[in-house]
């Protein structure tokens, strides 16, 4: 009688399994984990009592209405050609150049009017220009 040789298979290992599961246990972590917040301070800001501003302080202020008239300072002028517009900042500033400008236009001015101010305070050589706008109050839209 003749034996046989054993075959002898060759070992594999299969990770596929072990993979899944440390997949599972890895989910069922995150999912049963929680997070606590320990890292956030709670602080208690001191509040800043700052100087109030100097309500003297010059400055040049041009309203233009939505007719195209011009106030300088709160000042109507006689006319809304530039010449005039120009003598009163002008008049207004006198040698400073580097007092604040703000432009308050109204919505319907017309935007040529506010080019006319801005280009005139440019070739006045005003640098600090503003335009001013009104913050909307809360449920207004």
């Amino acid at each position: 009688m003749k034996l046989r040789k054993p075959k002898i298979e060759p070992i594999e290992l299969n990770l596929t399994p072990m993979i899944d599961c440390l997949l599972f246990l890895l989910v069922f972590l995150l999912v049963s984990t929680t997070f606590n917040q320990y890292s956030r301070l709670n602080l208690v800001l001191p509040e800043a009592s700052g100087v109030p501003p100097d309500n003297r302080q010059q400055k040049i202020e041009v309203v233009v209405k939505p007719n195209g008239e011009y106030l300088v300072n709160g000042l109507s002028l006689s006319s809304n050609n530039e010449a005039e517009l120009m003598a009163a900042i002008r008049q207004a500033a006198g040698n400073a150049r580097n007092l604040p400008f703000t432009i308050a236009a109204d919505g319907k001015a017309s935007h040529q009017s506010v080019v006319q101010v801005m280009d005139i305070a440019g070739k006045l050589g005003f640098v600090n220009l503003n335009i001013s706008t009104r913050v909307p109050h809360r449920g207004q839209s």
